[in-house]
């Protein structure tokens, strides 16, 4: 390698080094043993469906009658796989969807769409926290920057704000042109993937049918983190709220609960068209292999026969315990936040507001402190940084599984406030105190469990 190019990259890669965000893959479980010693608060298998016999059980007997199971032949529009299209079929009626259209990802489902549907002149106004894949999406857009326009995460009065202001752009734009044409695409998460806040979707949907009552207005749902966990059979949480019909597109991937490969964009017929002819990222790559459809399908099956609804119970009393627990130890043992907290809005005061969310950030200074910490005691929680999240607000992210048990997460939490009263102490200068942060720590949290 040419010196010139190594000494950029190496001075790009020292930038991260320097704001210890420098980032390495996870060492990997490399044996059973390790796995069973491991308490694993990383992946996003919710439901831990993929630890269940059932799931294992039913894709290796879909493998054993598919007559297909080895790759796909290309691309969507070279090889139509018979369980492609049955799968679409399948999931259209699931999710009470006009028709379904699968993407290898839901990366490139969200590129997919927001690349090419947004026509020149329209607008798209997105949560400040929605997915990179909406970012590069909209970068590769038609639509301008000045066009794209970011609202405060969750906050129904800053969305309002912003389209008053699209909807008088817009108004004087088209004055004088026999009335406006232009479109406003409105994207959202449902679920968010490192804060655990959920949006508020039906508010969302009344702001936009009321300051856009010609519907010019439309709502895109990114389900990726709440298909399965949330709504009957694990719909998500448009067909919770029962918004089905005032949302236009909703995203729903396979890897996270449902324990498999790939995605789903649920619309209509004419924006399914749409993007079989302009998305790049549906056209200009090898569709899914038919194991990876065939393991979805899986999945599905466990959905449909309440196993996914059993685990969703499961995992969300293990929200609130998580929650409870962690705010009880935080405000009877006086960590200072810089050190360790919560986001409040995920402090269960009113219970019923939202439902219980399976991802928890310990917000902390010295998140990958935090994480190696954890990882010596056998509990793995990476630490996220930029630009996963914004500057500034490392964490360590918890995600929680139905597999967890009440011991897992009380281990987890001791090792967290152990850690943050164990750095505390040595920082304090308080050096005449007859008990240490230490001992205190340990004398409270042996007294509560």
């Amino acid at each position: 390698m040419h010196f010139a190019l190594e000494s950029k990259l190496q001075g790009g890669l020292h930038a991260f080094e320097q704001r210890l965000a420098r980032r390495t893959l996870p060492v990997p479980v490399s044996s059973q043993t390790d796995r069973d010693n491991l308490v694993d608060f990383t992946t996003n298998d919710y439901l831990s469906l993929t630890r269940l016999p059932a799931l294992r059980n039913k894709f290796l007997q879909k493998l054993t009658d598919a007559p297909n199971i080895l790759g796909s032949g290309g691309s969507r529009l070279l090889v139509n796989g018979e369980a492609h299209a049955a799968l679409e079929k399948r999931l259209a009626k699931f999710f009470n969807s006009p028709i379904a259209l699968i993407f290898n990802s839901g990366y490139h489902a969200n590129v997919g769409f927001f690349s090419c549907v947004p026509q020149p002149g329209d607008v798209i106004v997105y949560d400040e926290y929605v997915h990179a894949s909406v970012h590069d999406g909209m970068k590769a857009s038609r639509v301008e920057k000045a066009r794209r326009i970011a609202f405060k995460t969750n906050s129904v009065d800053d969305l309002r704000r912003v389209l008053l202001g699209v909807r008088k752009m817009l108004k004087e734009k088209s004055a004088g042109m026999g009335g406006d044409t232009s479109s406003v695409f409105v994207s959202v998460e449902a679920l968010y993937s490192m804060d655990g806040t959920i949006a508020p979707l039906t508010e969302i949907c009344d702001t936009l049918e009321e300051l856009f009552p010609a519907g010019n207005a439309y709502l895109i749902v990114d389900e990726a983190h709440s298909a399965g966990i949330y709504g009957p059979q694990g719909r998500g949480r448009v067909a919770q709220l029962a918004l089905e019909h005032r949302v236009l597109v909703r995203l729903v991937t396979f890897g996270k609960a449902l324990g498999a490969t790939g995605a789903v964009l649920l619309t209509n017929e004419l924006i399914r068209d749409y993007l079989i002819h302009h998305a790049r990222s549906f056209i200009f790559t090898t569709s899914l292999s038919y194991s990876n459809i065939i393991a979805a399908d899986a999945s599905f099956d466990l959905l449909m026969d309440g196993t996914g609804e059993r685990q969703s119970a499961r995992l969300q009393e293990n929200c609130v315990y998580l929650v409870t627990t962690m705010q009880k130890r935080l405000s009877t043992l006086g960590v200072a936040p810089k050190l360790l907290s919560i986001p409040p809005e995920l402090c269960i005061e009113r219970p019923g507001s939202n439902p219980p969310s399976p991802i928890l950030p310990l917000l902390t200074s010295q998140a990958r402190a935090l994480s190696d910490y954890l990882r010596s005691l056998g509990i793995i929680a990476l630490h996220v940084t930029w630009p996963a999240v914004p500057m500034g607000e490392d964490r360590v992210r918890v995600s929680l599984q139905a597999g967890h048990t009440r011991e897992d997460i009380d281990r987890l939490v001791k090792g967290a406030v152990g850690w943050a009263l164990q750095v505390a102490e040595k920082e304090s200068k308080d050096s005449g105190a007859s008990r240490s942060a230490g001992q205190r720590y340990e004398v409270a949290y042996a007294s509560k469990l």
